[in-house]
């Protein structure tokens, strides 16, 4: 049996449509240097780029 690779299971999710979805990274601190209109950008997820969400689904086995 394949198991579940935690540490994607904890970073990734998938989408209705079995798309890998992310958050946008650096958005942990120093928010008061940042403008308000990157700050609201990267409130929203993102999806993973194609060429990087094969092997990414392929540890998540059981979808998640």
């Amino acid at each position: 049996m394949q198991k579940t690779k935690k540490s994607v299971a904890k970073r990734f999710k998938l989408s209705a449509k079995g798309k890998l979805i992310r958050r946008t990274p650096g958005f942990r601190h120093l928010l008061a240097a940042k403008s308000t209109k990157s700050k609201r950008r990267a409130s929203r997820d993102k999806l993973v780029a194609e060429g990087h969400a094969k092997p990414l689904k392929r540890a998540l086995p059981f979808g998640l």
